[in-house]
């Protein structure tokens, strides 16, 4: 993967038992979505060099890989199907040994701070905070991990553990964004080089 993104949902569901008519009042099920989707659809095409890891409650890690990604669309009802489907599957997985729940999807038992030692060795960690270094001042890495909160801040404990392995705090711009936003922004300033080309 070049491009990796990790995203924590501090109030997911962490089972099936959730409406996709309600996924806002699902744990802002629909801001996980959006993140998905943003990560992965282009105008009639999908990004396979990417990965995103969906971290639930602190329970359990649902993995997206676009390699082998089948049946993404661009809507939250959608996504937010693949996602329980998963949820279903999830006594499948033993501790850190996933299970595939679909094509291109696995869930496993792993809570932030673990995802993060998994992914430390994977390439560039970056933290997206609207008060890092402006994008514009650092070169793209060839292999970034993107970190991101859902609708909420990260915890003080999760800045700590994510101070003592990320590589940079990277801004994307003057003003706050939503996830979504940021992850598009993000593969736009990839995509351009530092937004100097294209």
């Amino acid at each position: 993967m070049t491009r990796q993104f990790v995203v924590v949902g501090h109030d997911a569901p962490t089972d099936a038992e959730f409406s996709l008519d309600d996924l806002p009042g699902a744990g802002r099920l629909d801001v996980l979505c959006r993140c998905v989707t943003a990560a992965f659809l282009l105008s009639h095409d999908i990004r396979e060099d990417v990965r995103v890891t969906l971290v639930l409650a602190d329970e359990y890690a649902l993995t997206f890989e676009g390699g082998s990604l089948r049946r993404l669309n661009p809507d939250e009802h959608s996504t937010a199907a693949l996602i329980r489907t998963a949820l279903a599957k999830r006594t499948e997985a033993v501790g850190h040994m996933s299970v595939e729940t679909s094509p291109g999807i696995a869930i496993d038992r792993r809570d932030f701070e673990q995802v993060l030692a998994d992914v430390a060795d994977d390439g560039t960690l970056i933290h997206l905070d609207a008060d890092g270094q402006p994008a514009v001042e650092i070169d793209p890495p060839a292999k970034p991990v993107f970190l991101l909160s859902d609708h909420r801040d990260f915890t003080e404990s999760e800045r700590q553990t994510i101070d003592a392995v990320a590589d940079e705090r990277v801004s994307l711009g003057p003003r706050p964004l939503h996830g979504d936003q940021a992850i598009t922004v993000a593969h736009n300033w990839l995509d351009t080089d530092g937004f100097l080309r294209w």
